[in-house]
């Protein structure tokens, strides 16, 4: 099969994109929450040894995955999947597979993206009333500004629908002259925002008591708290890693699937990695920690979300500068979630450009309507009910946020691994500069990594069983009637938007691969 797809631009345009993919949210609100009420330096052992043992090599095998696709034109799962299963098993199990693999990152991409998307549109318009002091200057709480903002229409949706309509407009340019170009510069200025934000932090001094003061923030954070250091915060260290380094998504795959076969992609996977751990554990808990420890003290550390939406802004508000600093915080925050769904919607438009032949532009402009389809119930819970609970969007992150990004990690792990076999070694040390020892495989990509990942699907379903939801109505809306059906709609679209993706998978990787699916017997590589 000849191979005219669309390859980066430059070894940095590459890195920056997939460090911007992997830079989230989640690194400057969901770590510093995590590492603070988990032990602090304590919580940072786990979380380092997660990063050796479930981070690198899933991230190598994730790389592997795509790049080995490359060749053959694909760039979506269930294809990658099945072309490294069928080294193993026949071609109708590996169709199974590669389907089953297929439909969760279907799931994925849809539906992380149908809530995220939301939260890329408060930090623009947050980013906006920070830059023309609306909070600022305001004798309402934070709290009640919040729950204003998500429940008006005028400014919830429509920074929605602006964050979306960009997110197509970077895709619909291609890789090159899109992605690559947004990329290397959303991911400079983010460094550069987050370095003053940072220097700002560590500099406040104790501007509310003398116990609470910046350098004591971030003493809180890497001074361990042994008495912390649990299983539980073990698996909380690890379901981190897996987080920010956004595995088990399709979307690191996606992006290799656009390299050339001899392209380095271990010196490339550990370069991302590192950038990203650096704009986490640096950053992210350089600015968040003492900032929020200097205002609030320890306890509020705890707020997740409302840290970045509420309680930020109400220091912001008491602080010298904070007005700009609000606004530097804010385009922080955006660049972060923009660079990192521009991932997923490019997963999409890959599909449909592949699958259905329907050329990038025109795929772009479907993948727009799908993301303004599945995202309007996040936007209109709010609205609609009066509340700021949004069920709906915790329902789907519990689900696909939390768990369906584990078990796709896993059945990637079992196909490159253990299907792909021996192979993937000298795939993935093709064109390497430092390659990847056999001990290294056989210890920590075939053993170490599955053991731990199936201990955290394990642990994550008792947990799930736990906190009852796994029951028709789950029990953090068992007091609020009127939040039932949202929770419930909310599984309702997990389940067809699942059966439509093994179907589409399916279907895809039977139409590629027709005659060797009929013969059960895998033909020549190019012929098949």
């Amino acid at each position: 099969m000849s191979n005219s797809r669309e390859n980066w631009g430059s070894k940095i345009g590459l890195i920056l994109a997939m460090a911007g993919n992997a830079v989230g949210l989640g690194n400057f609100w969901r770590y510093p929450y995590l590492a603070a009420s988990n032990g602090g330096g304590a919580f940072m052992i786990p979380y380092i040894a997660a990063i050796i043992v479930l981070g690198i090599p899933i991230l190598l095998v994730e790389w592997n995955l795509g790049r080995y696709g490359s060749k053959y034109g694909y760039g979506t799962i269930g294809p990658l999947i099945y072309l490294q299963a069928r080294e193993s098993v026949k071609p109708r199990y590996a169709l199974i597979f590669g389907s089953v693999c297929g439909m969760l990152a279907f799931v994925v991409t849809i539906l992380i993206n149908s809530y995220y998307n939301h939260i890329i549109g408060w930090t623009l318009g947050y980013s906006y009333l920070s830059a023309i002091g609306t909070y600022i200057n305001n004798d309402i709480s934070t709290g009640e500004l919040f729950a204003r903002y998500i429940q008006s229409p005028s400014l919830e949706l429509t920074f929605w629908i602006i964050a979306v309509a960009a997110l197509g407009l970077a895709v619909m340019k291609g890789i090159q002259h899109g992605i690559e170009v947004w990329s290397k510069i959303m991911m400079p200025v983010l460094y550069v925002f987050g370095i003053i934000l940072a220097i700002r932090s560590l500099t406040i001094g104790s501007p509310v008591r003398p116990d609470w003061s910046a350098i004591k923030g971030l003493n809180y954070l890497w001074n361990p708290d042994w008495s912390k250091l649990t299983w539980q915060t073990a698996l909380k260290a690890s379901g981190q890693v897996f987080y920010t380094l956004s595995l088990g998504m399709g979307i690191i795959p996606n992006y290799a699937s656009y390299l050339k076969s001899d392209d380095d992609i271990v010196l490339s996977g550990i370069t991302t990695a590192s950038l990203n751990e650096f704009a986490e554990v640096i950053l992210g808990g350089s600015i968040v920690i003492p900032i929020a420890y200097a205002f609030l003290g320890p306890k509020g550390l705890g707020s997740g979300i409302g840290l970045s939406f509420i309680s930020l802004p109400n220091i912001f508000r008491n602080m010298s500068g904070g007005q700009i600093f609000g606004t530097l915080w804010f385009l922080l925050l955006f660049f972060a979630g923009f660079t990192s769904a521009v991932a997923m919607y490019n997963y999409l438009t890959t599909l449909l450009d592949e699958d259905l032949g329907i050329g990038r532009r025109f795929a772009s402009f479907v993948v727009f309507m799908l993301y303004i389809i599945s995202g309007l119930p996040v936007g209109l819970e709010p609205i609609l009910t009066g509340t700021s609970n949004l069920v709906y969007f915790t329902e789907l992150d519990n689900w696909v946020g939390s768990y369906v990004i584990l078990v796709l990690g896993m059945l990637e792990m079992i196909a490159g691994a253990w299907f792909f076999g021996k192979r993937w070694l000298d795939e993935t040390n093709k064109g390497s500069y430092w390659k990847v020892k056999p001990w290294f495989f056989n210890i920590f990509v075939r053993v170490a990594s599955p053991l731990l990942l199936i201990t955290l699907i394990v642990f994550s379903t008792m947990d799930y069983i736990r906190q009852g939801y796994f029951k028709w109505v789950p029990s953090f809306v068992e007091s609020t009637p009127q939040l039932i059906p949202w929770v419930q709609a909310a599984r309702i679209v997990l389940l067809l938007v699942g059966v439509i993706g093994f179907v589409e998978s399916y279907m895809s990787i039977k139409q590629k691969y027709y005659r060797e699916i009929a013969k059960n017997k895998k033909l020549d590589e190019l012929a098949a």
